[in-house]
C-alpha cells in the first residue's frame, strides 16, 4: 500500500472514531448543579399546549415530569464551555419548541401545558 493512501486511511478512521465520540461522548459530559424541568398542576382556562400526543422519545424530559411523583424530570448538567448543548438535547429545548408551537401559553420562563385534562406549568429550574 502506498504511503498516500495508508494515511488517507488512517485520517478517515481518525475522522470516523471522532465523529462518533462526539455523538456518545457528550451525554456523559457535565458540570455544576443539574437544571430540572418540572410541571407543576395548575388550575387556568388560558391557551395551554395539548401535550396528550407528545413522544417520550422526543420530549423525554417533558414526559417523565408529568408521569413523576414530585413532578421533576431527571437532571441534567450543563457540559464544560456550552458544547455539550451542541449536541445533546435539552429541557431548554422542549421549553423553547413548545413556546414556539403555542405562543399564547408562553407565562414568564415556562409554558402552561395540557395532558389528560390536567393543565401544568412546566418551566426549567436550578434548586
Amino acid at each position: 500500500m502506498r504511503r498516500v493512501t495508508r494515511n488517507l486511511l488512517i485520517a478517515i478512521a481518525l475522522v470516523v472514531v471522532a465523529l462518533l465520540a462526539l455523538g456518545a461522548l457528550p451525554s456523559y459530559l457535565g458540570s455544576g448543579d443539574p437544571y430540572y424541568l418540572t410541571a407543576e398542576p395548575i388550575e387556568t382556562n388560558e391557551t395551554a399546549a395539548d401535550v396528550n400526543n407528545v413522544s417520550d422519545r422526543r420530549y423525554p424530559f417533558l414526559t417523565s415530569a408529568i408521569a413523576s411523583d414530585d413532578g421533576r424530570s431527571e437532571g441534567y448538567q450543563t457540559g464544560p464551555y456550552g458544547v455539550k448543548e451542541w449536541f445533546t438535547h435539552t429541557p431548554f429545548d422542549e421549553v423553547d419548541a413548545l413556546t414556539q408551537q403555542v405562543p399564547g401559553a408562553a407565562s414568564g420562563d415556562g409554558v402552561r401545558v395540557r395532558r389528560g385534562g390536567q393543565a401544568y406549568y412546566v418551566e426549567v429550574v436550578q434548586p
